[in-house]
């Protein structure tokens, strides 16, 4: 489970973070990043977004949620977030290809993408 203080929660911070429009994609998930932080000591917090467009089975959505979970949890331990630490909110979403990969291979997208998102301008 991801501590609260890293979660992304109300409807109101999910829209700012589609309003911003920076956007990395690949054949597995998709980030949505926020507002680059101006106070260095604030949390980046996380969204997942999985449709009834992805999969109709619940079962289905939740074990890829809890597969994107589980990969931010063990970045966050580890200190692995690199750019990410740079943004305000980050949302992952799914594409039909994750439906059945393992964690190492959500682990292997997301650390992908977050290389190629902007770094903060000094």
């Amino acid at each position: 489970m991801i501590p609260r203080k890293y979660r992304l929660k109300t409807q109101k911070a999910f829209d700012a973070t589609y309003k911003n429009r920076c956007i990395v994609s690949d054949s597995m998930l998709t980030i949505y990043a926020g507002k680059i932080k101006n106070d260095p000591l604030q949390q980046t917090r996380f969204g997942f977004v999985v449709s009834k467009k992805f999969h109709k089975r619940a079962v289905k959505r939740n074990r890829i949620r809890r597969l994107m979970r589980e990969c931010i949890r063990l970045a966050i331990k580890d200190a692995k977030l690199g750019v990410c630490e740079n943004y305000m909110s980050l949302i992952l979403i799914p594409k039909e290809k994750t439906i059945g990969c393992k964690l190492c291979d959500v682990q292997k997208s997301f650390f992908k993408l977050i290389k190629r998102l902007p770094a903060a301008k000094s």
